[in-house]
């Protein structure tokens, strides 16, 4: 995940569709984001907020509703995400105040910032080699007491409890029309097309980037966030 490495486009040939297959999810989404406005509530008047990962931009229109006077860089491999996103930011009026830049975290803007960096269910696509060098871009970004959120897919694919975990997955992706053929392969899929990696070692490498103590202020099934501050 560095500003060398070739740009990998995922979800380009789904972006239009990507609002619309998570729209049975809205709940889970909706709460996600009520949470990360309240930790956020107490950042600056004119808070610069960087969104790792952005897709189509859910984050930055949640938060510019509530706190008009932010101002958003949100970065994204996917052209195709970038181009919804901006369609979506024009839309609820607010893309004078946001900045989209093509790319991974390490092509975001360097130095210390940022008020707060989001990373919003991106993480577990990051290759478990990798994860920790993206945390630590992400910290290296923020200023001195900016807010680092991080949400992502986890949970111990090893423990005697992901088997009943799993079905709850299933039914999950089954609301977001997941084939049989995919439910099949779920628990595969998990383990090699994903990197997901358990609380205990995200916590883990949290800490390591310099975060003293990650908070997990949110888990619907294995979508785990937490927050911490530098």
């Amino acid at each position: 995940m560095n500003s060398n490495s070739p740009v990998i486009d995922h979800f380009t040939n789904g972006a239009m569709v990507y609002d619309e297959r998570n729209l049975q999810l809205a709940p889970i989404a909706d709460n996600m984001h009520f949470l990360i406005r309240l930790i956020l509530k107490n950042a600056p008047l004119q808070a610069r907020i960087l969104c790792v990962g952005v897709g189509t931009g859910a984050e930055i229109i949640s938060l510019s509703k509530s706190f008009p006077q932010w101002t958003f860089v949100g970065v994204d491999p996917s052209i195709g995400m970038l181009d919804v996103c901006r369609e979506r930011l024009v839309e609820a009026g607010v893309q004078d105040r946001c900045e989209l830049i093509h790319g991974y975290v390490d092509d975001a803007p360097e130095g210390e910032s940022f008020d707060a960096v989001l990373s919003v269910l991106v993480a577990h696509f990051v290759k478990r080699e990798d994860r920790l060098n993206f945390y630590q871009a992400m910290y290296s970004r923020l200023r001195t007491n900016g807010f680092l959120v991080n949400t992502e897919i986890s949970f111990d694919l090893d423990s005697a409890e992901f088997p009943f975990m799993l079905k709850n997955w299933e039914a999950v992706q089954s609301m977001m029309g997941a084939t049989p053929e995919s439910l099949a392969n779920l628990s595969m899929q998990l383990r090699e097309m994903l990197s997901v990696i358990s609380p205990t070692e995200t916590e883990h490498l949290l800490k390591h980037t310099g975060i003293d103590v990650p908070i997990r202020f949110f888990q619907a099934f294995m979508i785990c966030g937490w927050y911490g501050i530098k």
